[in-house]
């Protein structure tokens, strides 16, 4: 039997059993910069907004505190007075999203985002670097930090974030892979129906590998400060909501995107769990959701697809994976050149003797690895039509959902059977792009909405990250 902290009193008792009990050290607090970050597809500029003391103690895994997974668009270092990085971190933001898009070529914008990081004892230098256009990492920005500054902010954290909830237990924070599922657009009268809906999709993720195996290593807890009106916005149906974590369709113009853009307000609320990543999980039954690195990721828990775009956004999230379908519309460029993409499932193949995967490709394979594109890109085709049909005579969910599933029957069969199903290979049509990327095998939860598991090249990319933020 699960118990659940019904005040904040009990919820840190909880908080200080689980930290003490298999810590021999006092964790750090926690602390976090809140900036801006500003500029077009050309420049970019950064701005401290406020350094922030969270309430909890830090919930990383102490001995692996320097990222050397090599994942995200950008890493921040914490470095000491010696010239050692006692903390770093690879991530991907929104802002690095939005300049790949065509607007970022039109207008500057400005989007909060944060680092988090164990408190420093003493001041530290903080570096921010970004990958350059052969995807090096280079520094970009530089700042100094004080833990003595008096200015840092304490009690940030929402006073209005609801009950903890312990959904999935296996022990001390700092020893487990901490997933917060985060409530947005439920009720105060809905609140059963968060923790209905987190357990369901708590449990969806949890029976998928490597999750599945690797359950001993994750903590799963719930958080949903209660919102004024059910639901959160979708412009495209000039539907606005004032949402606790400001959670909305249509990111990027893109009609089934969920996204916050509101990262101070999910940032306070979630102070108030234990988290090395984050699922919001949104009150509509509308196709959404979206997954950003080191960001969070995002599902409609109503909608009949959202075990697949949870696990599916999950996985970009937490790992970094990238899309691998690639005739869907999107709101990205294509890029102007084919260099080898950092995400750890997809290759530009610049030189086929040496695979990004070769340790598992499947012997005798043949590199590139033939499979029925035309047959599958022909029919995708004529699904699109049918969809934009569907959205613009703003047809019921439902009718999407039967095109979804008429779409998934046939996908299924054409790629898991012939000679090279199930094979680990290189099979062009990858990273939104028909030609010059290659994803691992011909089906995976990143290519299609089948009912087929992460790749073995994806399992192994998630159980990488897990390894990082969990020890025995």
């Amino acid at each position: 039997m699960e118990l659940k902290p019904n005040t904040m009193g009990e919820t840190a008792l909880i908080l200080v059993f689980f930290f003490s009990a298999t810590t021999a050290f006092a964790a750090p607090a926690t602390m976090r910069v809140d900036y801006y970050h500003t500029g077009n597809a050309k420049e970019e500029r950064y701005s401290i907004d406020r350094v922030v003391l969270e309430p909890l103690p830090w919930p990383g895994n102490p001995v692996r505190p320097v990222d050397d997974t090599n994942r995200g668009k950008y890493v921040f270092e914490v470095v000491d007075a010696a010239g050692k990085v006692i903390y770093s971190r690879g991530f991907s933001s929104i802002y690095g999203e939005w300049e790949t898009t065509a607007e970022a070529k039109e207008m500057d914008r400005t989007f909060s985002e944060s680092l988090r990081f164990p408190a420093p004892e003493h001041p530290v230098r903080i570096v921010v670097k970004k990958r350059d256009a052969r995807n090096v990492f280079r520094d970009t920005w530089t700042f100094k930090l004080d833990p003595a500054d008096k200015f840092i902010a304490r009690g940030t954290e929402s006073p209005d974030a609801g009950a903890l909830i312990r959904l999935h237990t296996s022990g001390d924070p700092a020893t487990k892979l901490d997933l917060l599922i985060l409530g947005d657009g439920y009720t105060a009268r809905e609140r059963a129906k968060f923790e209905r809906d987190a357990r369901r999709l708590a449990a969806t993720l949890l029976a998928t590998s490597p999750f599945k195996d690797r359950r001993a290593d994750i903590n799963v807890w719930g958080l949903s400060p209660a919102a004024a009106q059910s639901g959160i916005s979708r412009p495209s149906q000039h539907t606005y909501r004032r949402s606790p974590v400001g959670a909305t369709y249509d990111a990027f113009d893109s009609e089934r995107y969920v996204l916050t853009f509101d990262n101070k307000a999910f940032r306070d609320i979630a102070a108030n769990a234990p988290y090395d990543v984050v699922e919001i999980l949104v009150n509509s039954a509308t196709y959404g959701g979206g997954g950003i690195y080191g960001l969070y990721s995002t599902v409609a828990a109503d909608s009949v697809w959202a075990p697949y775009i949870f696990v599916h956004e999950f996985g970009h999230h937490i790992a970094g994976l990238a899309d691998e379908y690639y005739t869907s519309d999107v709101a990205y460029l294509p890029s102007a050149d084919r260099v080898e993409p950092w995400e750890p499932n997809v290759t530009a193949l610049l030189d086929p003797a040496t695979l990004k995967w070769q340790d598992v490709a499947t012997p005798g394979v043949a590199i590139p690895t033939p499979w029925p594109k035309e047959d599958f890109e022909q029919y995708t085709r004529e699904v699109q039509v049918k969809r934009r049909a569907i959205r613009a005579a703003n047809r019921p969910e439902a009718e999407m959902d039967a095109l979804f599933r008429e779409e998934e029957k046939r996908d299924t069969a054409l790629l898991n059977e012939g000679p090279h199903a199930g094979k680990v290979g290189a099979f062009e049509g990858a990273n939104y792009e028909a030609r010059g990327y290659y994803r691992p095998q011909a089906d995976c939860i990143m290519f299609t909405r089948d009912n087929v598991p992460f790749c073995i090249v994806c399992q192994r990319a998630i159980s990488a990250i897990i390894d990082l933020y969990s020890r025995p």
